[in-house]
């Protein structure tokens, strides 16, 4: 090979390995790549996100923890922000409405061990919008600007917020709303791609998300309808976010990580997961729960993982019904080997 086929050569390696490169930052805290594990209550515990992470989340978000919880000493928070060095980098993500109590909070728990403070402002729950959280703050941007300044001032680890497209159906505020998140002093954003009306319902709308991610100058992070490789594929090409936050798609199918990082890397479809290693991976994740919260309530927050591990498997629809009664590891373990047939 001459001097000029051989630059030439050298030039397509460093374009390729600069196109595989999904590497971003978060303020000064790098992501190896661009697929992240979205908060949802009463799922993303320490044992789901651990396994998430085992399968290629490259950043992970504990469940929403409320300031006033923590101001109040609640008991349940201490369960919610324990993370372990294996699950880093990792976001802990607040919710709140006041300015500065979530910049005291967020104070006083900068030295556990997480790595980057999310603000929640996308949280469509009645209860929370109703005191003035969640996505109610897209309502008030003037103040929700003034608590990522006022959370941003107190603390120096990076500060993002997660958001949605808007409040009300068929708006997109989100474009706005973002740059003033910037404004304030947010090191990165998350956008769901539907109004705090939607839910969850409809389609979620990406050129929302690809908009914002054209207003602003630092990362976004596109959420909403990725439940595929297929999916994550298209969301990355249509809004050119530079991360993919999977949510309700790895309930049940933590395998999705592995599968998009695979299909990255190589190019390679993966196929799904054969029902032994789903009841192996069942199995584990119940002794994870157990050992994390107790026999009594790590196997029932377990009856609803079984169900969503086991959908569209042959013949589970009995074992989905079945698994409301399971009060032990060993009654579970017999229920899989009861009802699956290998």
């Amino acid at each position: 090979m001459n001097k000029i086929d051989r630059a030439a050569s050298e030039k397509e390696v460093r374009e390729a390995d600069k196109e595989s490169d999904k590497s971003f930052f978060i303020g000064d805290v790098r992501i190896a790549g661009n697929l992240i594990l979205g908060p949802m209550a009463g799922v993303t515990d320490l044992p789901f996100r651990i396994l998430c992470k085992e399968q290629g989340a490259d950043l992970v978000y504990t469940e929403m923890i409320s300031a006033k919880g923590i101001y109040y000493h609640n008991k349940n928070t201490e369960m919610l922000w324990q993370i372990e060095d294996a699950e880093r980098p990792a976001s802990l993500q607040l919710f709140g409405s006041e300015p500065e109590l979530m910049a005291e909070m967020a104070a006083g728990i900068e030295g556990r061990n997480f790595d980057i403070l999310d603000i929640n402002m996308g949280c469509p729950v009645p209860k929370v919008v109703g005191n003035g959280e969640g996505s109610a703050l897209m309502k008030q941007p003037e103040l929700a600007g003034r608590i990522v300044k006022a959370v941003s001032g107190r603390i120096k680890k990076p500060v993002t917020v997660k958001f949605r497209k808007g409040f009300l159906k068929e708006e997109c505020t989100a474009v706005e709303f973002a740059k003033r998140m910037e404004e304030c002093g947010a090191k990165a954003l998350a956008v769901h791609g539907r109004t705090r009306e939607d839910y969850y319902s409809g389609k979620a709308d990406w050129e929302c998300i690809a908009r914002v991610k054209e207003a602003v100058q630092i990362p976004v992070i596109a959420s909403g309808d990725i439940f595929s490789v297929e999916d994550a594929i298209r969301c990355e090409r249509e809004t050119n976010c530079d991360g993919l936050m999977l949510a309700r798609g790895v309930r049940g199918n933590p395998w999705l990580f592995h599968q998009i990082k695979t299909y990255q890397e190589t190019g390679v479809m993966e196929e799904k997961p054969s029902m032994e290693e789903v009841v192996s991976m069942i199995l584990r994740h119940a002794r994870m729960l157990i050992e994390y919260k107790g026999a009594y309530l790590g196997i029932r927050e377990m009856r609803k993982h079984t169900a969503w591990y086991t959908a569209g498997y042959k013949n589970s629809a009995g074992l989905r019904r079945a698994v409301n009664q399971v009060e032990s590891y060993e009654e579970l373990e017999q229920l899989l080997f009861t009802k699956i047939n290998f």
